[in-house]
């Protein structure tokens, strides 16, 4: 059987980690084993954090919708209920952009809201 020669396959994959690590701090960006670590570990951490990302923003949308719901005598749930029943199918990224940064566009919405509640209850 011929002799394999492994130099230049192991010196590339140790190349592309510490590419990989570079701006870490202490031996984590030099060494290769702390390095491999320390790269293991981000990669873990950035796909968890991909999928956490939208939990976040969800999170906050809502947030923001509550309280300029709430500047506008409503509830969050009330305010979803009294879009899903006024026909207005923003969804939570539209309406949170619309919250920021046109608040009169958002009350006239709100109103909407009101009154298809407030229609629904006579």
């Amino acid at each position: 059987m011929a002799r394999v020669k492994r130099s230049v396959a192991s010196r590339k994959r140790r190349k592309k980690v510490l590419e990989a690590a570079k701006g870490y701090v202490g031996t984590r960006h030099s060494r290769y084993k702390v390095a491999n670590e320390a790269v293991e570990h981000a990669l873990v951490h950035a796909y968890r954090d991909r999928k956490r990302r939208k939990r976040d923003m969800r999170r906050l949308w809502i947030i923001r919708i509550n309280a300029a719901a709430r500047a506008e005598g409503l509830s969050y749930n009330q305010f979803v209920a009294g879009c899903r029943k006024a026909g207005i199918e923003l969804d939570r990224k539209v309406l949170a952009g619309i919250a920021v940064e046109d608040p009169g566009a958002f009350g006239k919405i709100a109103e909407q809201a009101k009154s298809a509640l407030g229609s629904d209850s006579d």
